[in-house]
């Protein structure tokens, strides 16, 4: 990997930590966003990121599970791994489905805050409000998103 290439696996790593990964994913995912061929082993990604086989493994499994990476087939018996395009449109379905069920929580928590607990119920009110504008346009947003790949292409 070149100097310029380690620096930007580094970064993603930073960037998928902040977003509530582990920095190994980050680095896993940005050197399959950039590396040629573009899957690779088990075996030559820990090298390659510097972590054990188990790390990048565990990973590579939970990447997938996201729906970001995908295991490739092979005839021989090594597990190969490639980004799969769209995944970030994936994770962002998933968090916002739990940002719908979240909604659910907050009715709850309304009906056991009554009225006369004005600063409570204004600080779920709040949340739920949020979280519902989040959510109204969330169809939308993919099905722009969809189009303006569209374009795109």
């Amino acid at each position: 990997m070149k100097v310029s290439e380690a620096e930007f696996v580094d970064r993603m790593g930073l960037i998928m930590e902040r977003l509530g990964g582990t920095r190994t994913m980050g680095r896993l995912y940005g050197w399959l966003m950039i590396c040629d061929p573009p899957d690779q082993s088990l075996t030559g990604l820990a090298a390659t990121l510097g972590v054990s086989k188990t790390a990048v493994s565990t990973v590579a499994r939970q990447l997938e599970l996201s729906g970001m990476v995908e295991r490739v087939p092979t005839s021989a018996r090594e597990h190969r791994y490639r980004m799969v395009g769209g995944g970030w449109d994936q994770v962002m379905r998933v968090q916002l489905a739990i940002v719908r069920q979240s909604l659910d929580t907050l009715d709850f928590g309304l009906s056991v805050i009554g009225d006369d607990r004005p600063g409570q119920r204004g600080r779920l009110e709040d949340t739920r409000e949020f979280f519902a504008f989040i959510l109204q346009d969330s169809d939308g947003m993919f099905e722009r998103w969809k189009e303006y790949r569209e374009r795109s292409s």
